[in-house]
């Protein structure tokens, strides 16, 4: 059995631990209300957007816009190079998250090889930029600027130049690696392609094959609702297609921010739960010890009066 001092150099240890993340939990929760907010104000103009796109949307129409436009197999000719968006944190202690974000990453890339794809890897987070560097991945962009704040300027900034990659016809794909927020507790992560562009409910561009197998995104058909457009849907389309392709960057980046904080509360509420579970047992543990070394104490002082009696 450890000795006293022993146990009590440990508790004291045990609790300065249980002090900092029962900090960093509390931290992340408040961090965590206001990246859920810019998640919930973020949806529902996502989703308006890409409704409004699909109304319009014709099959004549599509064929028209080159972010909408399937490009050519690569068989018959078509681009050999896809587009991976990889957004991770800048920050640990949250568990697996940064983990699973990597794997995911890590298996879309592999998967795009497979498909005889040169894939250009977009970084986004410290974590993921020093795990390929660890690895010796080379990626076309590494950004760890835009932290657990980002902004609709930052997914400009990420989607521009590969907006005008795809529309010059040198990519075949844009998918993005990003945490699906769905509560603190539940953030899986999630491989959404949003280049080339297809709305829920909107009818199929013109035919091509899917890079890699990626799945066309699908929706419940509904009953369109009747437009008056000025000057023309040519017009709106081109406007609002770009600004589709900007939106959905930045709900990944706003669903990975909030997700890093929901996994964050989670492991440091585990951390600062286990730290007193271990603080019970070592106090338990230093009781035992420091009763034994007091009955050890009695023991002598009367083994000591006896002998002196004796």
């Amino acid at each position: 059995m450890a000795k006293p001092r022993e146990l009590r150099r440990r508790i004291k240890s045990v609790e300065s631990t249980r002090k900092i993340t029962r900090t960093m939990e509390m931290v992340s929760t408040s961090k965590l209300k206001r990246a859920q907010e810019r998640v919930v104000s973020a949806r529902p103009y996502a989703q308006a957007l890409g409704a409004v796109i699909a109304d319009l949307l014709s099959p004549e129409l599509a064929e028209r816009f080159p972010l909408m436009r399937r490009p050519a197999p690569l068989e018959k000719g078509g681009p050999k190079k896809a587009a991976l968006l990889v957004i991770t944190s800048n920050r640990g202690l949250a568990g697996a998250f940064n983990a699973n974000l990597v794997r995911a990453a890590r298996e879309r890339d592999a998967a795009l090889t497979a498909a005889g794809y040169t894939v250009d890897l977009h970084v986004v987070g410290k974590k993921a930029v020093a795990y390929f560097r660890f690895v010796r991945r080379p990626v076309a962009e590494a950004r760890i600027d835009i932290g657990d704040r980002p902004t609709a300027r930052h997914a400009e900034e990420l989607a521009a130049p590969l907006i005008a990659e795809y529309e010059a016809g040198r990519l075949a794909s844009l998918e993005v690696v990003f945490a699906h927020f769905k509560s603190a507790l539940v953030t899986p992560p999630e491989v959404l392609r949003v280049l080339p562009v297809e709305p829920a409910g909107a009818p199929p561009p013109a035919a091509g094959k899917t890079p890699a197998g990626a799945a066309a995104a699908t929706a419940t058909p509904r009953r369109a609702p009747v437009y008056i457009i000025r000057p023309d849907a040519d017009a709106l389309v081109g406007a609002l297609l770009p600004q589709y392709v900007k939106n959905q960057v930045y709900r990944a980046l706003v669903e990975t921010a909030a997700s890093e904080h929901g996994a964050r509360r989670t492991a440091m509420k585990n951390a600062t739960d286990s730290a007193g579970d271990m603080l019970d047992l070592l106090t338990r543990s230093y009781n035992r010890a420091r009763q034994g070394q007091i009955t050890q104490e009695l023991s002598e002082i009367v083994g000591g009066a006896e002998a002196l009696k004796g």
